[in-house]
């Protein structure tokens, strides 16, 4: 087998022609005949026991030649590109150029390969860490959450629905006088001021009481997901069986025993205090990394290869799809849900994909300018942390090289990251406290009014929600006083 390498028109791309010897080829045929045996039913011979010659002369032999490329060629180009080391970041485009029995496999394979980068400055850059402080303000917001967690639904008696409570309802809806699909429910919960129904619908079960029945009447969107329903007059049937509101516990020495492990409310404060100081230090740590990157990636060149920039793409479709599953659902049906194509979502995904491979590229620059290195204990210790937290035995973990070599570039790169940081001029500022959106009354309405639209502040969202997740699982005791 020979392999020529040489560079095409296009930057960062390869061109590799491949000659596999006929023998080699021809075994291969007969190792793809071996597997296929059983499928073949020839007149005269019984199923599965039909000779390969005799196969060849019924079908012809190019019947083997498509299973037998891809039985022998992916082994053959792996072992290629190691043995030209050559950095591959794209699928290869294949071109089969000779492909017959008694001659020499010949084909070609286009790849992209991974760019050098024009490293900027990362030594001496300025940075700013930002400082969040845990202000009582700040407590009193994580105990009011924590009190509308363990709050509890009562029914009300001798007054109309209003806004925030949750109604059962029966509803029937009908579209010129008859009745369409999804349309109609028994003894079904709706918050009022969710707006999770069509608008107008929830605004006017407003004033209802229990056992009352009225018919409402709404407008569907012009953009609705129901083409037969999309901007047609409705008109509801709607009777309320009951009215529930949420009674919220009174934050307190009780209420902290209630909750946590805590006897007083004094303790309480002052553990949330600790861990919201933990949460806040990981945030400005993982802020000032994110800063770091960016402003090296901003002062460095590189070409991305398109097939880099796909592969990424691809990852972060695999990962949205992969959280959608816990909520039961696929990407593609998420995307139908929303009206995008799965292009569409690709498409706007490519620059912060893009801008993702930018920043690794550099880092991984950085740590071949400043020679940072990865010990072997350094390995070992993260294997053996894994090993603990998964229940798995390490040198079952230590067996997997594909493992390492992950752990091996994940501890690099956070080296690396480190190393820009520590020969940074990092100025540390005080954040500015940001508006909270979760409804309850902080004494900061004006702040309350402020709502971040960034695509950052989003992620902190969801990251301030996943820290109360972690903060009730580890303060809330086994007693349990939320009722449903």
């Amino acid at each position: 087998m020979s392999v020529k390498v040489e560079k095409t028109d296009n930057k960062n791309e390869l061109k590799l022609e491949f000659t596999i010897e006929a023998k080699v080829f021809e075994e291969g045929m007969k190792t793809v005949y071996k597997k296929n045996a059983k499928y073949f039913n020839i007149p005269g011979f019984r199923k599965g026991k039909v000779p390969m010659n005799m196969v060849e002369k019924f079908y012809g032999a190019e019947i083997f030649y498509e299973d037998t490329f891809n039985e022998i060629v992916p082994e053959i180009y792996d072992n290629a590109i190691k043995e030209e080391k050559l950095e591959v970041v794209s699928r290869p485009e294949i071109d089969v150029v000779q492909m017959e029995k008694g001659k020499d496999l010949i084909f070609t394979a286009i790849v992209q390969t991974k760019p050098d980068v024009k490293l900027g400055k990362y030594k001496g850059i300025s940075l700013e860490k930002n400082k969040y402080e845990v202000t009582d303000q700040t407590i009193e917001h994580e105990l009011e959450h924590m009190a509308d967690r363990n709050s509890r639904m009562v029914t009300v008696e001798n007054r109309a629905a209003k806004l925030e409570d949750t109604v059962v309802i029966d509803f029937c809806g009908s579209v010129d006088g008859k009745e369409f699909e999804g349309g109609k429910a028994e003894n079904h919960e709706l918050k009022l001021g969710s707006n999770t129904f069509i608008p107008g619908f929830e605004t006017q079960v407003v004033g209802m009481k229990t056992d009352e029945e009225k018919d409402i009447n709404v407008t569907f969107p012009e953009e609705y997901f129901s083409k037969e329903l999309a901007g047609k007059d409705a008109v509801f049937k709607v009777k309320v069986h009951e009215i529930k509101e949420k009674e919220v516990p009174k934050i307190d020495d009780e209420f902290a025993k209630d909750v946590s492990e805590f006897d007083t409310l004094k303790e309480l404060k002052a553990d949330i205090k600790a861990k919201k100081e933990e949460q806040n230090e990981t945030r400005s740590k993982n802020e000032l990394q994110e800063a770091a990157v960016k402003a090296v990636a901003e002062a460095s060149e590189v070409d991305i290869p398109s097939g880099m920039i796909e592969a990424e793409v691809d990852g972060m479709a695999e990962d949205m799809n992969n959280r959608l599953a816990y909520q039961g659902i696929s990407l593609e049906q998420y995307l139908n849900m929303i009206g995008k194509t799965m292009e569409e979502y690709k498409k706007e995904n490519e620059e912060p994909a893009k801008e993702t491979v930018k920043m690794r590229l550099v880092i991984e620059a950085v740590a071949k300018d400043a020679k940072i290195e990865v010990e072997q204990k350094e390995i070992d210790e993260k294997i053996k942390e894994l090993a603990t937290a998964y229940g798995r035995k390490e040198e079952e973990l230590k067996n997997n090289e594909e493992l390492k070599e992950n752990i091996e570039n994940s501890i690099k790169s956070e080296k690396s990251i480190n190393y820009i940081i520590d020969n940074a001029k990092v100025k540390e500022v005080v954040a500015k406290p940001e508006a909270c959106d979760c409804g309850h009354d902080h004494g900061k309405k004006e702040e309350k009014a402020e709502k971040k639209t960034t695509k950052k502040s989003a992620k902190k969202e969801e990251t301030t929600e996943e820290e109360e997740k972690t903060e009730k699982k580890e303060t809330k005791k086994t007693k349990k006083t939320t009722k449903k």
